[in-house]
């Protein structure tokens, strides 16, 4: 199991480096142009337009979200308000290469951490972390390709609120074909409350005071 597992993890990286050595990227930055009036020119993010912080994301995880908006898994009815405006946007891009492309392009982008603005307690957000989430997101919420987990260190506390809550709500995960997000929607429904919400992102948000 374990040699199939680092068989499994070689694959995985070997995928992702080829894609960033085929990405293009001068097309990604001009393919990125629309995406930075929300994301911002750093992809630091926008809260007032409820567009979250890009520049900690792999490109594998950016790709596949993309590849969400545009199959009609994220954004679609019943997705949250930001959810359907992304949509249209992800459909903008053109091909399958324009994902690895402007993918590429973010991962070159550096920009910093927003400020906390979740009120929580991070000691009892690292019990529920540490009970349901650290298995697939990793100790330090830096996540696992191998397991398809985005890392959640250095995302703003405000938009991973409003992922879980949509996770909880139904308004993100309940979409034909999206398995990941399914598994994710169970997850959240564990958190007993909206105060175990509030904690576990406060224990994250704590993650990422070193970047």
């Amino acid at each position: 199991m374990r040699l199939s597992i680092l068989i499994l993890l070689a694959c995985l990286s070997a995928l992702a480096a080829r894609a960033h050595a085929e990405a293009d990227l001068a097309r990604g930055e001009s393919l990125y142009a629309t995406c930075a009036s929300c994301h911002g020119a750093d992809a630091g993010g926008n809260r007032a337009l409820s567009a979250p912080r890009l520049s900690h994301l792999r490109e594998v995880t950016i790709v596949a979200q993309l590849e969400k908006f545009r199959a009609g898994q994220r954004g679609g009815e019943g997705a949250t308000a930001s959810a359907r405006q992304m949509a249209p946007m992800a459909a903008t891009l053109p091909d399958e290469q324009a994902l690895l492309d402007v993918a590429a392009y973010i991962a070159t982008l550096d920009s910093p951490v927003s400020p906390a603005t979740v009120e929580g307690d991070p000691a009892l957000g690292a019990d529920y972390y540490n009970q349901f989430c650290g298995a697939c997101h990793g100790p330090g919420a830096a996540g696992n390709v191998a397991l398809n987990s985005p890392a959640l260190a250095g995302g703003d506390d405000w938009y991973l609120v409003a992922q879980l809550q949509a996770f909880r709500a139904g308004e993100r995960g309940a979409q034909s074909g999206d398995r990941t997000g399914r598994q994710m929607r169970a997850m959240a429904a564990v958190l007993p409350s909206e105060q175990a919400v509030a904690d576990v992102v406060a224990f994250i948000r704590s993650l990422s005071e070193g970047e």
